[in-house]
């Protein structure tokens, strides 16, 4: 009698990943796994202690890839720009799965080069150190919430899409004057959340970055934490 056939660990993660693009987290279970990989849950576990570890592994490599071919080019600044709109752009192409990384923080090699990339990057712009871990937080904080966002967006059909415009539409430029004057003068210049994302992404990066140069000290030496010689 044959056995059943043994899956390795990126043989699971590539299945789990492709579930999880056809439904959220909270649908998804080791059950439903272990039935499209035609074996059973036990033999899962022996890979993954439990979902949640297992979902922290899936998009652990939605890092990786954003990892992958990386370089540390350019000022401060730049890397850390660099780095986000790699993240961006890999959850992008993988949105459901924005909402897995959301919700159960991967600790694996993907999420540990992003962090040592963003930390290196902040020690290079002369903040000191003592100040570095609550930057970072904050735009670790900033960056996954604005890619969350965008990949509900990116979730929807394209039914949906256009209904929501055509909603938007008549919510404001159908707007009553009197009730909401503020918003009947700017209605024809308002955009809808769908337009010029990206853009909107590098802008509210760059603003967290302005308050991060506006904090470095001045005479200081860039990446060193201590002040520079006269």
């Amino acid at each position: 009698m044959t056995g059943r056939r043994r899956w390795s660990t990126e043989e699971i993660l590539d299945v789990a990943a492709e579930l999880l693009c056809t439904s959220d987290p909270d649908s998804f279970s080791v059950r439903k796994l272990a039935a499209a990989l035609g074996t059973d849950s036990s033999s899962l576990y022996r890979h993954f202690r439990s979902k949640t570890e297992l979902l922290r592994a899936v998009a652990d490599r939605i890092l990786l890839t954003a990892m992958d071919g990386y370089r540390a080019e350019g000022d401060w600044r730049q890397r850390i720009m660099t780095l986000a709109l790699r993240v961006r752009d890999a959850f992008g192409r993988q949105p459901q799965l924005a909402a897995v990384w959301g919700r159960h923080v991967s600790s694996g090699t993907g999420s540990r080069l992003v962090m040592e990339e963003a930390l290196q990057a902040l020690r290079a712009s002369g903040l000191p150190d003592e100040e570095i871990p609550a930057r970072y937080h904050r735009i670790a904080v900033l960056v996954s919430a604005l890619i969350a966002s965008e990949a509900g967006v990116d979730t929807v059909t394209p039914e949906e899409r256009e209904q929501g415009m055509e909603l938007f539409r008549v919510a404001v430029l159908g707007a009553d004057p009197e009730r909401f004057p503020a918003l009947a003068h700017f209605a024809r210049d308002i955009r809808p959340l769908v337009v010029d994302r990206r853009a909107a992404f590098e802008e509210i990066l760059a603003a967290q970055l302005d308050q991060v140069e506006n904090a470095v000290r001045p005479g200081r030496t860039a990446g060193s934490g201590v002040p520079a010689d006269d």
